[in-house]
């Protein structure tokens, strides 16, 4: 490998050195990973296409679903293609404006992923427990609203992330040890104080996940309420069925999403390449099999995918 490869050619830029202890894999790796997102890619445009097509499905929870496959889109855009353009060809520079505006996007989406999971956890919620006010409570127009509220917070709470950064000095060695702009790994090459950096993102990251995660909770603990009042077993197995797919996907968000974050700050005897595996594999292969999960499990929505599946 060049010298040239492995150090910045002047301050503006930071060097993404991929995943260290495996360059020799790089190649190998970057077929799960190009598969990862073409099938992302596919699955989530394949949602936005049939619930825009379907004035059928013009309803609340598939509003949802696409907003959810906008941010799913989004996410992985936002690490795959540097990620693979460093796999195949070795182009590791990225401008200092780059990475923070790479950081700004994730975390912005990410931040919004959390709280569109909070609105299906409500839309679940009023499905089951007030179904006949349902279609008065949970308009196109509020859902909209709620997603809207969810990006604008998410906008004001990861701005501060990119400015904080901003102000520090970086030392001579650049090289960040990831595929992508991670707010913790460009911390951790800076020579300045980075005290207020670490703990304004410890404060946000658990805050927004703790009160998500609470409300989320909130909602599934008044749904079981709820459902244990029915009497009929069908009924108990109907409700619950409802909200399958949406358990799946917040297992499947926050579960790799805790442990990466806990891992990143407190795992010290895990090796780095496993890190930066996690943190890449949490940021393909949720979005790749959300939209799998709501097509197996959403009868609407698999009926109309399987329509136009069938006219191909």
């Amino acid at each position: 490998m060049l010298a040239s490869n492995l150090t910045p050619s002047d301050s503006s830029t930071f060097i993404l050195n991929g995943i260290p202890g495996l360059e020799d894999a790089h190649i190998w790796i970057s077929i799960p990973f190009s598969m990862f997102y073409i099938i992302c890619l596919l699955g989530n445009f394949t949602v936005l296409f049939v619930v825009g097509k379907e004035q059928t499905l013009h309803k609340p929870m598939f509003l949802l679903l696409c907003m959810l496959a906008l941010t799913d889109i989004g996410q992985s855009t936002c690490i795959a293609p540097k990620a693979l353009s460093i796999f195949w060809f070795h182009s590791k520079g990225i401008t200092v404006d780059g990475c923070l505006t790479q950081i700004f996007f994730l975390y912005v989406l990410g931040v919004t992923q959390s709280a569109i999971l909070v609105i299906m956890a409500f839309d679940r919620y009023v499905a089951i427990c007030n179904p006949l006010r349902y279609a008065t409570i949970l308009t196109n127009a509020r859902i909209a609203n709620l997603g809207l509220v969810g990006l604008f917070i998410a906008v004001l709470l990861v701005l501060p992330l990119p400015l904080l950064l901003w102000r520090l000095p970086f030392c001579a060695n650049r090289i960040i040890s990831q595929t992508f702009c991670e707010h913790i790994a460009v911390v951790k090459i800076s020579c300045g104080d980075t005290t207020i950096n670490r703990m304004y993102s410890l404060v946000i990251t658990l805050g927004v996940i703790g009160l998500d995660l609470t409300l989320i909770g909130l909602s599934y603990g008044l749904i079981i309420r709820a459902v244990l009042r029915i009497s009929s077993k069908k009924s108990h197995q109907k409700a619950l069925n409802t909200c399958t797919a949406h358990i799946c996907v917040v297992l499947m968000y926050y579960t790799p999403f805790l442990f990466t974050v806990l891992t990143h700050r407190f795992g010290q005897g895990i090796t780095p390449h496993i890190h930066i595996l996690l943190a890449n594999l949490y940021l393909l292969v949720p979005p790749m099999l959300n939209p799998i999960i709501y097509g197996v499990k959403t009868k609407e929505l698999r009926d109309k995918m399987g329509k136009y599946t069938c006219r191909m």
